[in-house]
């Protein structure tokens, strides 16, 4: 089934004129994957289908209100994990109890939250990879070159700040400006968290 959906994979890449580059040697079976930019509905479908080519699967957050019959199916079927935002035990827990209990699991996010401009990223990810003591993938979609790119591996530090703008020069040397306003992205507005 995986070896079929990564020709079908293949095909689509193909046929939208795009390429996705090889898995990196530091590719394993736990990471958050954040990705860059987020300007249509097509980055979702490259990204699943990225993911059938690499023969893996995806894993987003989905509001726990959005599985009901028989959008369900759909959501399970393309790896999506229901979040309960009002639950005591957070977003990030949720997730570090699902890293902590599977063998593989790849977590996409997108920080910019949405196909909108924003003033700065989401940083639940970092959030999320430090706490399960996971690594962080950055992914691009370069546009300019129709080209799926992997820009390296952030192991997280103590430092969320730093890490950050070492995210945002990887996306900056790639030709992609990310919005990172360092007051805006901690808690309480402060430039340290």
């Amino acid at each position: 089934m995986k070896k079929m959906m990564s020709l079908v994979g293949r095909s689509l890449y193909f046929l939208m004129g795009w390429r996705l580059e090889p898995l990196p040697s530091y590719f394993s079976s736990k990471h958050v994957i954040i990705g860059f930019p987020h300007t249509s509905n097509m980055d979702a479908i490259r990204a699943f289908t990225g993911f059938w080519i690499i023969r893996r699967t995806g894993h987003i957050m989905v509001k726990k209100e959005w599985f009901f019959w028989p959008a369900s199916l759909f959501l399970k079927a393309l790896g999506s994990i229901p979040v309960n935002r009002g639950a005591s035990q957070g977003v990030v827990e949720q997730m570090v109890e699902i890293f902590n209990t599977r063998n593989e699991f790849l977590l996409a996010i997108v920080p910019e939250g949405t196909r909108k401009k924003v003033p700065t990223i989401k940083t639940g990810f970092w959030h999320i990879a430090r706490a399960a003591k996971v690594s962080i993938i950055c992914w691009y979609l370069d546009n300019e070159n129709k080209t799926a790119r992997w820009l390296a591996e952030i192991i997280p530090g103590e430092d969320k700040i730093e890490d950050l703008i070492r995210i945002r020069d990887l996306y900056e040397r790639a030709g992609y400006r990310f919005p990172l306003d360092i007051t805006l992205s901690s808690p309480g507005n402060s430039s340290r968290s």
